[in-house]
């Protein structure tokens, strides 16, 4: 028996080094509607330790309905072999949906892997790095 009983995710929130950059790269790549933007206040020592101001952040309404924020931290880079996060991945309808994020990716001078199709999975994915370098994942059902 579980300890817990969850129906889901809720939110995911990313620390980056620079809330401006990330909030193009994001708003470029998804264009989802912010539900909360407090990142105009990001250099206020007060509103970057404050929950209530979302330390200076912005958490996005996704499609579903789960949250997505970036909060301005540090000024280390993300490094996906350290203890913590590996990657974010986003759901698309199918691979042909990939096939077109792929030619926008590039069109839009964003380096991105190849689609890789993991049969035993069901599932296609390809990924590219946001402005911290931290990995994102499209994945779509084959």
């Amino acid at each position: 028996m579980a300890l817990i009983s969850s129906n889901g995710l809720a939110h995911v929130r990313l620390t980056v080094t620079d809330i401006e950059r990330s909030k193009k790269f994001y708003d470029q790549v998804f264009g989802w509607p912010a539900a909360v933007d407090m990142s105009d206040q990001a250099e206020d020592p007060e509103v970057r330790t404050s929950q209530e101001q979302f330390y200076g952040g912005v958490i996005y309404q996704t499609p579903q309905g789960t949250l997505f924020g970036l909060r301005p931290v540090g000024e280390q880079s993300f490094d996906a072999d350290t203890t913590g996060l590996d990657h974010v991945s986003f759901s698309v309808e199918s691979r042909e949906a990939l096939q077109q994020a792929a030619e926008a990716l590039s069109a839009a001078g964003i380096e991105h892997g190849e689609i890789n199709d993991l049969h035993d999975a069901g599932l296609a994915i390809l990924s590219f790095q946001d402005p911290d370098n931290i990995n994102l994942e499209l994945t779509a059902p084959l």
